[in-house]
């Protein structure tokens, strides 16, 4: 195994796209780093350069303590899983298993240690003797991963492994990835543009956007703590609700946040923040619940968009803002626990956990009340 760090690499391809810059980051040895983040942003480009299929325009990639930038893919001892298997179609799952090791010339006695060892790990011994074609797709999913350990690699690449797979099936095999890496604590960087898969998986997970890093952080942190309106926009199921406001203050009263023709009062200790300028707010849809009735503290009037009744819970798409078509309307996603019976252009009255609302400028966060 072998720790991967990335030292302000850019690559810039003859078009003059760029599609890494200043990518500045350090997998440790045994970790599992999933990368996430829109379509472009660059994600797949870095697993490139690190397995050398892509050369680096300037800056280092080192794997271990060597830098690998003049190295040729095979002796940079990596593995890549891909997103369409790639298996060989005439060959069955064993000789898919031994291809890359008698690429290697080992010996048989050697060879045949592996691809045993990889097929009970990974639960595929009774498939030895089938063709891909015999086999399902997360079975298919398996042998790949299994091609890329019976190298024993450095580091394992996984491109979008999943994304041919049905949802119930994908949920299976992630946790399978998942408890496969603990295993055999194999330093992995996994790319994929789903976030229920990166923060499930990932020990860290790296957010990009236009070939820049955003931020790097734990799942919990990363959710709690985003860096800026774009990894608060992206991460979370339903995301963040972003939305433009403004705060003010009153002579004797608290700090306020106004948005869509309603003021909300900000927690005591609010800081670092000016009256009469224009943040970018942010609230999670859970901190956002049903109330009673339109008065009180905190309160927003709200109608129902549509809803989403997920048996666990519902998800209600509302307006809040008294017309609908004005600048001033904001929509926002309300995550509730349970069943709730709501229709489409139901008025409701929404409850707003003021402790748990942000506040971004054009630099990253400006005060968050979750954290304080």
């Amino acid at each position: 195994m072998a720790s991967v760090a990335f030292d302000h690499v850019d690559k810039v391809y003859p078009n003059g796209t760029r599609a890494l810059a200043e990518c500045t980051l350090e997998i440790a040895d045994g970790e599992l780093l999933v990368c996430v983040g829109p379509s472009g942003c660059g994600k797949s480009t870095l697993l490139r350069l690190v397995a050398g299929l892509e050369g680096v325009t300037n800056g280092v990639i080192r794997i271990g303590e060597r830098a690998v930038n003049d190295l040729p893919p095979q002796q940079r001892n990596v593995a890549m899983v891909f997103q369409d298997y790639a298996l060989y179609p005439f060959m069955t799952v064993r000789r898919n298993l031994e291809f890359p090791l008698k690429m290697r010339s080992m010996r048989h006695e050697e060879m045949q240690r592996r691809v045993g060892w990889a097929a009970e790990l990974l639960d595929i011994a009774p498939l030895l003797d089938r063709l891909p074609k015999q086999l399902s797709g997360g079975q298919r999913q398996r042998v790949a991963m299994g091609r890329a350990l019976v190298r024993e690699p450095a580091v394992s690449l996984l491109d979008e492994p999943l994304s041919n797979l049905d949802a119930k099936l994908r949920v299976q095999v992630r946790a399978e990835i998942g408890e496969l890496q603990r295993r055999t604590n194999t330093t992995m960087i996994y790319v994929t543009h789903d976030q229920v898969e990166a923060m499930t998986l990932g020990h860290r997970v790296a957010v990009l956007r236009d070939g820049r890093l955003q931020q790097i952080a734990p799942p919990r942190e990363l959710y709690d703590n985003p860096a800026n309106v774009f990894v608060a926009g992206f991460i979370g199921n339903p995301p963040m609700n972003v939305f433009p406001a403004r705060v003010s203050r009153d002579a004797s009263g608290p700090v306020c946040v106004t948005f869509a023709q309603h003021t909300i009062p900000l927690p005591e200790n609010a800081s670092g923040v000016t009256a009469g300028v224009r943040y970018t707010a942010g609230i999670r849809p859970e901190a956002l619940h049903l109330a009673p009735n339109e008065s009180g503290v905190g309160r927003l009037r709200a109608v129902v968009e549509h809803i989403e009744q997920l048996g666990h819970e519902t998800l209600a798409h509302v307006v809040v803002g008294e017309r609908k078509e004005s600048d001033d309307a904001v929509r926002l996603i309300a995550r509730f626990e349970g069943m709730h019976e709501l229709g489409r252009g139901q008025p409701i009255s929404l409850q707003v956990d003021a402790a748990r609302i942000y506040l971004f400028d054009d630099t990253g966060v400006v005060w968050r009340g979750a954290s304080e």
